[in-house]
Formats: structure tokens, C-alpha cells, sequence
């Protein structure tokens, strides 16, 4: 694995062939190029994989229908307590109070890294997903969703105008950066975002680092419609809210998959309608596994959350074991989508593609094991 900057360049750049990058257009390159691997590693295990054999899992109480699934790629419990480590001593420095690191450590984010990342063995490329990670959950608890900690719907915009500014630092403006640098330092989250977006920085390329961050400003424009919602007390249609998902899902963190692989997708390829179809109905096939997980919790907040099984029932006025039944099948379309993408992809002559598909699909099984085994979803006070 390339640990700075300039190997980044070079892995990215050593085995990347020039010329058109659309798909369907290297087809010449086909003989020499597919299966080929990023100088200094062993090929990725999901490319030695292409097939698997998808399954219905059972979830929560498994009193509902089973969710359809890939399954989990990787379980080294080793690597996830290495990884979870260096997570928390990351976490200590930048200022994590002692209840806090015992939070994080339940969360187990090296251990999301482990499951949804398996074509790397190294713990400092699964500490980018595991940093990131945290990073995106603790905005989401602290700024958006748990008013326990303080979490402000009318507070929300101008807190993620800050946490852009943390990941995607504006240039010196005189007089005005004292200001913000001071801001930074004296919020949790915000130092989170920026020791978090500089790890990346050493294991990605600019284009990459980019493509993350508006990645996630995209989803904090979702978090402010539902924080809109919740400050009016108004529940979105089920369809408004699976709208704003989109761009606020899994997805987000499944645009690491190839910086964790050290790889790099072209981005011609990477946002073509159909690869980016296909990475959206497996991040949104993934956050419904979330809000499965979530809902008893998400009832209970003193402003409810935006949850798909809560927002079904209410569109229906049906029960919430009859929504969970509804969510589960819109999410078994999804990964069967996702499926029919992958087939249809499989043609295309690109070794970055098929790894980050196959990727997407082992983040899909690596989140359920992630979700059906993590302490922070078996209890209800969990979130």
C-alpha cells in the first residue's frame, strides 16, 4: 500500500494506460489489463471472487422477512481490533473525553472498515474508512440526529458550512482565517473532519480527495431537509425521503472503496450514469439496513428522526412490523438491482471498475454483518 502522496501518483499512475476512459472504450487494452494488479500488492481478493452466491439474512429479532444480501466478504476479528486501536488513539488526541472513547470503542468502526473493505489487509488504509466513518457518524449525532448531544435543527446549516470548510479548507482570507482556525480547534467534530480528510490525503489522489468531499457536502444538503422537517414537526412522504437518501446513504462512505484498494476508478467511469445508478442502489440498499436497525430508537428521540420504516407507517397508517415488511422489500429490489448492474457492468474492459464493484458489493455485506453484530444496534437506547 502506497503510504504518502507521491506513491499515490505513482500507484495511480504506473498501471493506469492513457487514453479514452469511457466504458466500453478500452477494449483493445482488454488481454493485458484485466486482472492486473497495483504494483507492490497481491490482487485484490474480490477480484479473484467475481461470483458469489447472494443470501436472505435475518435481522433484529427475525420476526420479519429476511433482507437479500451479499455475504460478508471477510471476518478477521484481529485486523478490526488493530485498526479499532488506532481508531481510538487517533480519537485521544484529538481531544476524545473518556465516556466518548468508550462510545467509540462500542461503535467498532475499525471493525465497519474490516468487513465493507476486504481487498486490503493494511490497517492504515482501513483507518482512513474507519476515521471518515466516525467523522460522518459523529456530525450526524452531534449536529443532526440525537438532541441528547446536542444536536440543534435550527443550528444544523451553519455547523456543516464549517465542517466543508474543515475538509475542504478555503484559502487564507487575512484577517478572517484567525477566526475560523480558532472555530476548528475548539469543536470536536471539526477536528475530527480535518485530521481525518489529511489522512486521506496520503493514500488518495487530489481527484479522490475531491470526489469525497463533495460526496459528503452532498449529503449535508440532505441532513438540512431533515432538519427542516423535524424543526416544523412535519413528516415527509416516504418517496420525499427516499429522494433526499440518495445522496445521503451509504454511499458516501462506499466512495472510499477504492482508496482503501489503493486504486483509483477513472472518473469518467466512476460518475457514468450506470456505475453511479449501481453505487446508489447499494448505498441506499445499505442505510435501509440502518434505519431497520435504528427504528425502536429513532422513535423514541423527542423530535423522531427521518426513518423509512416510521415514515412508511405513517404514509399507510399501518403497523410498524407491516412498514419494516415494506422496507425490506424495497431494499431486496435494490440489491437486485444492483445485481442486474453488476451483470450488465461485467463486460466493461476496466480492472479499476470490476475491483470497485465488487467492492460495493462486499461493502454491502460487510454493513449488514457490521449492523447484525455491533452493539451499538442490539440495545434501544442504541443509535
Amino acid at each position: 500500500m502506497h503510504g504518502n502522496l507521491l506513491g499515490g501518483f505513482a500507484a495511480a499512475g504506473a498501471w493506469r494506460t492513457p487514453g479514452p476512459t469511457g466504458l466500453g472504450t478500452a477494449a483493445a487494452e482488454f488481454p493485458a489489463l484485466f486482472g492486473a494488479c497495483p504494483p507492490g500488492r497481491g490482487c485484490p481478493p474480490l477480484a479473484l471472487a467475481p461470483q458469489v452466491t447472494y443470501v436472505e439474512r435475518a435481522w433484529g429479532d427475525g420476526s420479519g422477512p429476511p433482507l437479500y444480501c451479499p455475504p460478508v466478504e471477510r471476518v478477521d476479528d484481529r485486523l478490526a481490533a488493530e485498526v479499532d486501536a488506532r481508531l481510538l488513539a487517533w480519537a485521544a488526541e484529538r481531544g476524545f473525553q473518556e465516556h466518548e472513547l468508550a462510545g467509540l470503542s462500542e461503535a467498532r468502526f475499525g471493525r465497519l472498515a474490516m468487513l465493507t473493505h476486504p481487498d486490503t489487509g493494511d490497517p492504515d488504509a482501513l483507518l482512513v474508512a474507519a476515521q471518515l466513518n466516525a467523522s460522518w457518524w459523529a456530525a450526524d449525532d452531534y449536529y443532526a440526529d440525537d438532541t441528547a448531544l446536542g444536536a440543534v435543527p435550527a443550528l444544523l446549516p451553519e455547523r456543516l458550512t464549517l465542517a466543508m470548510s474543515a475538509m475542504d479548507p478555503p484559502p487564507p482570507a487575512g484577517e478572517f482565517t484567525s477566526p475560523l482556525q480558532d472555530a476548528m480547534a475548539d469543536d470536536l467534530v471539526l477536528r475530527m473532519f480535518s485530521s481525518a480528510v489529511e489522512h486521506l490525503g496520503r493514500h488518495a489522489t487530489p481527484a479522490q480527495v475531491q470526489r469525497i468531499c463533495y460526496s459528503t457536502f452532498a449529503m449535508f444538503v440532505s441532513w438540512t431537509a431533515y432538519a427542516s422537517w423535524r424543526e416544523r414537526g412535519e413528516h415527509p412522504a416516504a418517496w420525499e425521503y427516499l429522494a433526499a437518501r440518495q445522496h445521503d446513504s451509504f454511499y458516501t462512505s462506499m466512495t472510499l472503496i477504492d482508496v482503501v484498494g489503493g486504486y483509483e476508478v477513472p472518473a469518467n467511469l466512476f460518475y457514468d450514469p450506470r456505475v453511479r445508478h449501481a453505487a446508489f442502489r447499494a448505498g441506499t440498499a445499505s442505510v435501509i439496513v440502518n434505519d431497520l436497525h435504528s427504528v425502536e430508537k429513532d422513535a423514541a428521540d423527542d423530535k423522531p428522526v427521518c426513518n423509512l420504516v416510521l415514515l412508511v407507517a405513517a404514509d399507510r397508517g399501518c403497523s410498524l412490523p407491516e412498514a419494516a415488511a415494506i422496507a425490506v422489500e424495497h431494499h431486496n429490489d435494490l440489491v437486485r438491482g444492483f445485481e442486474r448492474d453488476h451483470q450488465a457492468l461485467a463486460a466493461v474492459p476496466s480492472p479499476e471498475l470490476q475491483w470497485f464493484l465488487r467492492g460495493l458489493r462486499a461493502w454491502m455485506g460487510g454493513g449488514f454483518e457490521w449492523h447484525a453484530t455491533n452493539a451499538r444496534y442490539s440495545r434501544k437506547d442504541a443509535s
